[in-house]
């Protein structure tokens, strides 16, 4: 693939294309923010999108009036056709709202395979709300995150440490002033042979347990000053929290949506960011076919992945073009180089922006 596409068409016509043009298993990384099946429309007035459905003012930028077994078939028939362009070790990430996500779950749970469901995300995503109604309020959505097989790309992404995360987790300070805590060096389970079974300054692992590494690294943790002795002999592990890169990421997100977006339902920058770089690589192919305002296409553009949008609104395509032309290349990011695709057409042009 040389150019990034975007394409201009119903995405059923544009997945078909991308599997009668050779991408069948080529693509790494999906993320998708379909309709909600809300039941209404979405607008923009005067540049400025609505986020509420059945707005009766402006420009229709599209339609979400499938509901039901409908909506799911809707969905099902292009999932279908997402799992073939899918790479080996590619993965799906399904951006869908909490009424209807349990009945997409089933139904990509026999579309992906139940074993390859690797998480309900659920992401909150904006400040609490003091609507009338019966019930708590809502400020949260959900993403249903499948790969393809057991193996795919996986680059753990790390949360940085806030003050709190540091004193909560690394409430012990050395003589230098930094912060640490210590962990056990044995862990569950015996072992008959092999090295981490055997004395270390005179001490067996405790009953059921093992040492975590061969007695030899124990030693030089222990000269290095890297094991804590309690008053009773019981010897720990230190971990220094500025050796460490960060928390692992949870499965609750906060990321909220952009208070005053170019499109509706544009979602936030920095999720597609960390979407984009912890199940793709430099190079992969990252395809939104419900791209609307280009943020999953940018995301990937400046962390070098290649990209494929498809949208069938002229008013997204508009937003999506403008966003990319305005990324600034630079020694690390290139600047955008792709082509626009009318598959109606089934020609190459322009919108004027």
């Amino acid at each position: 693939m040389q150019n990034n596409l975007l394409i201009y068409a119903d995405n059923l016509t544009g997945l078909n294309y991308l599997l009668n043009n050779g991408l069948s298993g080529k693509i790494d990384l999906v993320y998708i923010d379909p309709p909600y099946s809300t039941g209404g429309n979405f607008t923009i007035t005067n540049g400025r999108a609505t986020t509420i459905s059945n707005s009766k003012n402006g420009d229709i930028a599209y339609t979400d009036t499938l509901k039901g077994t409908d909506f799911i078939e809707f969905l099902r028939e292009r999932l279908i056709l997402l799992r073939e362009l899918l790479s080996e070790r590619g993965s799906i990430y399904l951006h869908i709202d909490y009424k209807i996500g349990h009945y997409v779950k089933v139904m990509m749970d026999e579309v992906f395979g139940i074993e390859n469901f690797r998480n309900d995300i659920t992401r909150i995503k904006c400040n609490p709300k003091n609507f009338d109604r019966v019930g708590y309020g809502n400020i949260k959505d959900l993403i249903l995150f499948y790969s393809k097989t057991a193996n795919p790309i996986w680059n753990e992404p790390r949360k940085k440490y806030s003050e709190k995360d540091l004193e909560t987790l690394f409430a012990k300070k050395d003589k230098n002033g930094r912060r640490y805590t210590t962990v056990p060096i044995h862990a569950p389970g015996e072992t008959e042979n092999g090295k981490s079974n055997q004395p270390f300054k005179g001490m067996l692992p405790p009953a059921g347990r093992h040492w975590r590494t061969d007695v030899e690294t124990l030693e030089q943790w222990d000269k290095d000053g890297l094991i804590e002795w309690s008053s009773t002999g019981n010897p720990r592990k230190i971990i220094y929290a500025d050796e460490r890169e960060g928390m692992r990421v949870q499965d609750i997100w906060e990321f909220k949506d952009p208070q005053y977006p170019d499109y509706p339902t544009e979602k936030n920058a920095e999720m597609l960011d960390l979407i984009v770089k912890t199940s793709s690589n430099e190079n992969s192919i990252v395809l939104d076919c419900f791209c609307g305002s280009g943020t999953t296409l940018k995301a990937a553009q400046t962390n070098n992945r290649h990209w494929i949008g498809i949208d069938q609104s002229e008013l997204a395509i508009e937003v999506a073009k403008k966003k990319i032309d305005e990324i600034d290349g630079d020694l690390f990011v290139e600047k955008a180089n792709y082509d626009l695709l009318n598959l109606e057409e089934n020609t190459l042009f322009k919108i004027a922006v």
